[in-house]
């Protein structure tokens, strides 16, 4: 047979497609080795061609891809004391660690932000407008985490506010109390590192996927254990200028 019929064999097929026919049951044939170099050649100058398109095209409309956002794994807890003060959320990338990458005061009792998690769902939403604030040129530019205060939303509704706080020696004492926990509920003991008279302190500590969209909004989206029930709890901080 010459390399004409051989090719036409190949050929032909691919003009006039015919109805599959069952897989024989005999081993693949390989192709013949005196095709190879004509279709080594022909496959050369389509790659080549196709390169040449996709270099052409880049070149008259240069797109850049969209930034993809990075995740991460961090531990977060959330507490406060039972009847009262403010609720606190703390984000640590150790735990062992006791200086927190993050640590926010919220203007939300304890005994409220339970309430909203009993119907399974919480969305605290923290939004900070640059432009509306006396330094908005510095703070559009800074770091989210380096934001002082926030607009608090809590499942659609506005609560006050948040402010971010740096670590005190009872605010250590507590994260030195769950070094040991990664993932749990509990209540500390009052006067457990926070001073003989006060009271008990509620807590909420798990694994968060830490979601970086942009340099204008991160959020904090807990993971629920495997054989925990399912509780959706996020936090976002977006800024707008």
């Amino acid at each position: 047979m010459t390399k004409i019929d051989a090719l036409r064999r190949f050929l032909l097929p691919c003009l006039h497609p015919t109805p599959p026919s069952p897989p024989p049951t005999t081993a693949k044939k390989r192709l013949s080795t005196s095709l190879l170099p004509d279709i080594i050649d022909q496959d050369n100058n389509n790659t080549n061609h196709q390169e040449s398109s996709s270099s052409s095209s880049t070149a008259t409309s240069p797109t850049a891809a969209p930034p993809r956002s990075s995740r991460t794994m961090v531990i977060g807890t959330i507490f406060g004391h039972r009847r009262i003060g403010h609720t606190w959320f703390c984000i640590q990338h150790n735990r062992l660690n006791t200086k927190p990458s993050l640590l926010l005061e919220l203007s939300i009792p304890t005994s409220t932000l339970i309430q909203e998690m009993q119907s399974g769902l919480l969305r605290i939403a923290l939004e900070f407008n640059a432009a509306g604030s006396d330094h908005g040129s510095d703070l559009g530019r800074c770091p989210l985490h380096s934001i002082p205060m926030w607009t608090l939303f809590c499942n659609g509704r506005k609560l006050g506010f948040a402010v971010r706080r740096k670590a005190t020696e009872q605010n250590r004492n507590m994260l030195r109390t769950m070094q040991n926990i990664t993932v749990g509920a509990g209540v500390v003991p009052g006067g457990f590192g926070f001073g003989s008279g006060s009271e008990e302190m509620m807590y909420v500590r798990a694994n968060y996927e830490c979601v970086v969209g942009s340099a204008d909004s991160e959020s904090f989206h807990l993971v629920n254990p495997d054989d925990g029930p399912g509780q959706e709890l996020s936090v976002f901080l977006l800024r707008s200028r």
